[in-house]
């Protein structure tokens, strides 16, 4: 039977619309997701004599998320000052599709930036270093996307959900550094930065803050490049994205290479990290977790240490 192509196109997108909004939806559960308490902590001496342990035996690979950088100033997501209290990620079927939402996006994130860019790492970023030059880990692993492991001197960090840093244009491919894009985004905006002075802008985990509407709309995107869209993104993985194959391959690669787990500052709440402990579990290797709050895989944990990260590790490394 032959098929009616003028309907065929229609249905197609349809379809097409479909899925995006499935998984804008799936983005938006994944977003407000309630990590709970299922577990009784170790008890402290116990858990670092543990973690220590596994330290010394080495291989351990590293796995951080934001409760590593809040000692730097970087707020974290679900932690008891988190910021899903107060602001909602962007998912990245907003970004792509909606031209309002990205025009707020780089409103928002070209103010962040400011703040993000001289961001330090804290003690916990140079001690977790440290363990590495030693030979302790297998590898590091960050769903963090400042770049501070790899300012601290932490070498071949995998960035799970990308990095801030580079831009990418949803169009065509081309990259561009954020360095570059700033300074073009500043040529276009002359003042904007000036009329925000003594306006309490409080940075979020991925690079923006909450701006009054009538600066969003005085804001003006500049354009790739290479091609002249203004669908600039990030080099990050946003929620309701797939982390890059070849990201996950290598993921994969670290897990059967280490001998344990070692969970830093992160409640695992999205599939992308907690699928990397259900690996370990999986793989019956041991599982040790530093978080001062409630995570997905702390029922499985070997050791589930109740702690600042920083602390934790300045404890572990002590001669």
């Amino acid at each position: 039977m032959a098929i009616d192509t003028r309907f065929a196109g229609a249905a197609e997108s349809i379809s097409a619309h479909a899925d995006i909004a499935a998984t804008h939806r799936a983005a938006l559960r994944s977003i407000e997701r309630v990590v709970s308490e299922t577990a009784e902590p170790t008890d402290p001496a116990t858990a670092m004599a543990g973690i220590r342990a596994l330290l010394d035996a080495g291989d351990v690979l590293a796995l951080t998320g934001a409760g590593i950088s809040t000692g730097s100033g970087i707020p974290d997501y679900r932690g008891p000052a988190g910021s899903l209290k107060n602001h909602r990620p962007m998912t990245y079927q907003e970004f792509k599709y909606d031209e309002v939402a990205r025009q707020r996006y780089w409103a928002r994130s070209f103010v962040g930036w400011r703040q993000m860019s001289r961001a330090r790492p804290n003690t916990a970023h140079y001690l977790l270093a440290d363990l590495q030059a030693q030979g302790k880990l297998a590898g590091i692993i960050t769903q963090n996307v400042d770049g501070l492991h790899t300012s601290a001197g932490a070498k071949d960090v995998l960035t799970l959900h990308g990095d801030l840093s580079t831009i990418e244009c949803l169009d065509c491919g081309a990259h561009e550094s954020r360095e570059s894009l700033d300074s073009r985004i500043d040529a276009a905006n002359p003042g904007y930065l000036t009329r925000l002075t003594g306006t309490d802008l409080r940075v979020n985990p991925d690079g923006d803050v909450d701006l009054a509407d009538r600066f969003i709309r005085d804001f003006s995107m500049v354009h790739c490049l290479a091609c002249g869209s203004t669908k600039l993104k990030p080099a990050v993985v946003y929620f309701g994205e797939a982390v890059p194959a070849a990201r996950k391959e290598a993921v994969k690669r670290l897990g059967e290479q280490a001998s344990s787990l070692l969970v830093l500052g992160s409640s695992l709440a999205v599939m992308s990290s907690y699928k990397i402990a259900l690996d370990f579990i999986r793989a019956d290797k041991p599982i040790a977790v530093v978080n001062q709050g409630p995570g997905r895989a702390d029922a499985k944990a070997n050791y589930l240490w109740r702690a600042d990260v920083a602390d934790a590790l300045y404890v572990l490394t002590a001669q």
